[in-house]
């Protein structure tokens, strides 16, 4: 094997295991782990409560195309759960807020150029978070992460939505969620 194909599947292999250890501890991911694009769910619905996918339902649909449609790829799309789902830590109690120590060791592995806030509860945790890095934002409403604004936060383009998912019953709610999302297209895209 050529040595520059053993240290890919080196990477590659070291990244399964950290991303398996964080949701054994309890963090709750789902899709492409090299995705430029992560997007932040905190207030789960009752399906995803119960367990079932991240974005599985209408939300996740409606997110899937607006990615697609400002230029990301269809594999370019991973969830994140700003709370606890079931795992070995007993320190994070399940459906609970992640300690910003977990969030951010997940955001890191993560890597995202780009990062989708959905609601209210993915921004608190990021802004708890990443305080250290916000506060050298002048502009006091993107340093909050003010829904519609994109924060440069440590390299990475941030986003809030304030209610991503009960913004899809309101023709006008969807409009607006729209043209916020339409600001993160990928790197290099011509938008």
């Amino acid at each position: 094997m050529h040595a520059s194909a053993q240290m890919k599947k080196a990477a590659l292999e070291a990244t399964r295991q950290e991303l398996d250890a964080l949701c054994a501890r309890g963090v709750r991911m789902e899709g492409n782990a090299f995705s430029p694009i992560v997007l932040i769910k905190g207030d789960l619905n009752e399906e995803e409560r119960a367990g079932g996918a991240l974005l599985g339902g209408a939300d996740g649909t409606a997110l899937r195309a607006s990615c697609t449609a400002i230029g990301y790829a269809p594999e370019d799309f991973c969830a994140l759960a700003a709370v606890a789902g079931e795992g070995d830590d007993p320190a994070l109690k399940l459906g609970a807020m992640l300690p910003t120590e977990v969030f951010r060791e997940a955001l890191e592995a993560l890597d995202p150029e780009a990062v989708l806030l959905l609601d209210a509860t993915a921004a608190d945790l990021m802004r708890e978070t990443y305080a250290d890095a916000l506060v050298a934002i002048d502009d006091f409403d993107t340093a909050m992460l003010k829904p519609g604004l994109v924060a440069h936060v440590l390299g990475r383009r941030v986003l809030a939505l304030d209610g991503f998912e009960a913004a899809l019953g309101d023709k006008r709610e969807k409009q607006r969620m729209w043209a916020y999302i339409k600001q993160i297209g990928p790197v290099g895209a011509p938008y």
